[in-house]
């Protein structure tokens, strides 16, 4: 027997979250598993620390600029540093 969270944004999603899941992690086929309860939790039931982390609402992410392409002649194999790609 297992309790699993998962964050996803309907039931069906989080359902293919934990298939994956149960696969990747304990090579458990689809029609061996045995769902018995389905709910929508509230951010002050969630028991998982995998879960709970993301209930911050401070949280921030870094904001990934998309940087041009330079033309052909410009480009080189090997370049000295690495490109920056967030903004400080």
């Amino acid at each position: 027997n297992m309790y699993k969270e998962f964050r996803d944004v309907n039931i069906n999603g989080a359902v293919s979250q934990m298939y994956r899941e149960m696969a990747g992690r304990h090579r458990a086929h689809p029609n061996t598993i045995q769902i018995i309860n389905t709910a929508t939790l509230q951010a002050s039931e969630c028991k998982r620390d995998h879960v709970t982390e993301m209930h911050n609402s401070k949280l921030k992410f870094p904001i990934i600029t998309k940087m041009p392409m330079l033309a052909k002649r410009l480009r080189t194999t090997y370049q000295a540093n690495r490109p920056m790609t967030f903004v400080r």
